[in-house]
């Protein structure tokens, strides 16, 4: 079976691609070679290569390992941290109050 190819909008691939790009720039502060950072998550150097480029056919698992080996991995928990749409429909969709009666 040949590699599965995940098409996406072009916003939504450039905003992939930075993600990539912003993993690898956080492993180069850090001085990690590509080796280490493969290892320490588990992946093959193609693999993190294909991170770094910010490939959609990529796991979420192997962005989160390498997320780890660089020590950011509490980082994943800034995606979809605060959803304002979200909030606003659920609070179009709550039902409006009755005064309490008078007893």
């Amino acid at each position: 079976m040949g590699q599965k190819t995940v098409v996406l909008l072009p916003s939504v691939a450039a905003k992939l691609e930075t993600m990539g790009y912003q993993i690898k720039l956080a492993r180069l502060r850090r001085s990690l070679p590509v080796e280490l950072v493969a290892e320490r998550a588990g992946i093959s150097r193609a693999t993190l290569w294909a991170v770094e480029k910010g490939s959609p056919s990529v796991s979420m698992g192997a962005y989160v390992q390498v997320l780890l080996a660089i020590g950011m991995v509490d980082d994943i928990l800034l995606i979809a941290k605060d959803d304002i749409l979200g909030r606003k429909l659920q609070d179009l969709a709550l039902p409006v109050g009755k005064r309490a009666s008078k007893r």
